[in-house]
């Protein structure tokens, strides 16, 4: 069984487009379900009636995650603790309050879902404003269609999916005509000016639908409160990037199968089938388990164990190890094993070894740093002079924030050891004594590399330092 086979036993409901449950399929194979449409268990080879169930119809025993665990190394090499950008602007007040927004709001954690959420292809973050205060959300993209001028510019996001009358009660909505198992659709769209919200309807009465007044918002912020994600790759006129894991799902889907039966047959190694050929044991009478789990068959004499060797087991487990090979070749995984390092290795090694995995999340950066977090910041500038009263960070006012030379400072991929920083600090020191560096430049290369999470903070807390030393001697010598 393939991909597209797996894919067509999914449950579609009517009204859902193509995009939207190819993505929900592939949000199936991140979370780990995908498997669980199928009705069998991996170890039921015989239904009740005593039939055969093929091997398509039962769910693998094992579930090797590949294409999770290689979108979490991604996800953790591009926005970890060690590894979040830091904001830079020609306004340090805008830089300030970016960062600050970043610590209050507690921005790293939402970006890392949002990083692995559109690891499908895209994904959505919703910046809401109460009271002066801006909170961002993660949106998954399957029941979102967005909607760009000419320009590139967002228009509109529209929300649509069907729910049930009894959600709608427990969400404090009555529904209109119908029951609570009255399957209804659910509406909102995002504009420049408001959030709309429609009455919700019953599936099959299809029309015009009616707003609901009395839970539409007007925000009057003059953009789309959302920034949309693409993934990397794809057409920039498509809603979606590239699936960062789809094109190793046949084979993450061929390893589980490889590895439940080699489980199932060293199980039977274990514990061998002992196949009788003798006239003189009554049928159905060897059924104990075990060696006395036996098939009675007509006469001739004959005995033997059905079971598994260790040649073929060998052979089963080294198929596997070259199928996880080609997964992460095709993902561009880390295929580093933690048992091969006999010793501590230095940051340019770890980077060397890693390096196909730092290739993808250096596009991911371009995706989820640059049309992403940058983009969310540029927006939090532009409410902060739409706003009448400034956007409230941490209980302080800013207002007009100038996005003006706004970037990202990303740290090193890994941080440096002792061995490594002593050649960066001479180089660093050449590089100023020449002039071909700043002194502040030269202080958050040496800050990223040692590990420093704040580099820019070091550079103030240098500065700070150097001045009180200046004036303190420098009063002394006045005094003198």
């Amino acid at each position: 069984m393939d991909w597209l086979a797996l894919q067509r036993r999914y449950p579609s409901s009517s009204g859902l487009t193509s995009r939207t449950l190819r993505l929900l399929a592939l949000q199936k194979v991140l979370d780990g379900t995908q498997y669980d449409v199928l009705p069998y268990p991996f170890a039921m080879e015989r239904s009740p009636a005593g039939e055969y169930i093929p091997l398509s119809q039962r769910r693998p025993s094992v579930r090797t995650n590949l294409c999770r665990t290689v979108v979490d190394e991604a996800v953790s090499l591009l926005f970890g603790t060690t590894h979040w950008p830091l904001a830079l602007s020609l306004d340090a007040k805008t830089a300030l309050a970016l960062n600050r927004f970043a610590a209050e709001a507690s921005l790293q954690p939402c970006m890392m879902q949002a990083a692995l959420w559109g690891a499908v292809g895209s994904v959505a973050l919703w910046v809401e404003v109460i009271s002066d205060r801006a909170s961002v959300s993660v949106l998954g993209t399957a029941y979102l269609t967005p909607e760009w001028d000419r320009d590139g510019t967002l228009l509109s996001v529209t929300e649509r999916y069907v729910v049930t009358g009894r959600e709608l009660l427990a969400n404090g909505i009555t529904p209109g005509t119908g029951g609570e198992e009255t399957r209804y659709w659910w509406q909102r769209r995002w504009t420049r000016r408001e959030i709309l919200y429609d009455v919700p309807f019953p599936v099959g009465e299809e029309g015009k639908p009616r707003i609901d007044s009395g839970r539409t918002v007007v925000h009057g912020l003059g953009v789309v409160p959302i920034v949309w994600i693409r993934n990397p790759g794809g057409d920039g006129r498509e809603p979606e990037g590239e699936c960062s894991f789809e094109k190793a799902i046949d084979t993450v889907i061929e390893a589980d199968y490889l590895l439940s039966q080699a489980g199932r047959g060293l199980k039977y190694g274990s514990d061998p089938t002992l196949v009788l050929k003798t006239p003189d044991i009554p049928e159905g009478v060897a059924r104990q388990g075990g060696a006395a789990s036996a098939l009675t068959l007509p006469p001739e004499g004959d005995a033997k164990l059905l079971e598994i060797n260790g040649a073929a087991a060998g052979a089963v487990l080294s198929h596997y190890r070259e199928l996880r090979q080609l997964v992460l070749e095709q993902l561009h995984g880390n295929r580093m094993h933690g048992d091969r390092l006999g010793a501590p290795q230095s940051g340019r090694a770890m980077e060397l070894m890693c390096q196909p995995l730092i290739w993808m999340v250096d596009r991911l950066r371009g995706s989820f740093g640059h049309n992403g977090l940058l983009c969310l910041y540029k927006m939090l500038c532009h409410f902060s002079s739409v706003l009448p009263g400034g956007l409230d960070i941490g209980g302080v006012r800013y207002r007009d924030l100038d996005p003006g030379g706004l970037a990202l400072h990303w740290p090193a991929w890994f941080t440096a050891d002792e061995v490594e920083l002593q050649p960066l600090a001479a180089g660093l020191r050449t590089a100023l004594d020449a002039g071909l560096l700043s002194r502040e430049n030269a202080a958050r290369i040496y800050a990223s590399a040692a590990g420093i999470t704040d580099p820019a903070a070091e550079w103030i807390k240098i500065r700070t330092t150097q001045s009180d030393v200046t004036e303190e001697f420098g009063n002394s010598d006045h005094d003198g």
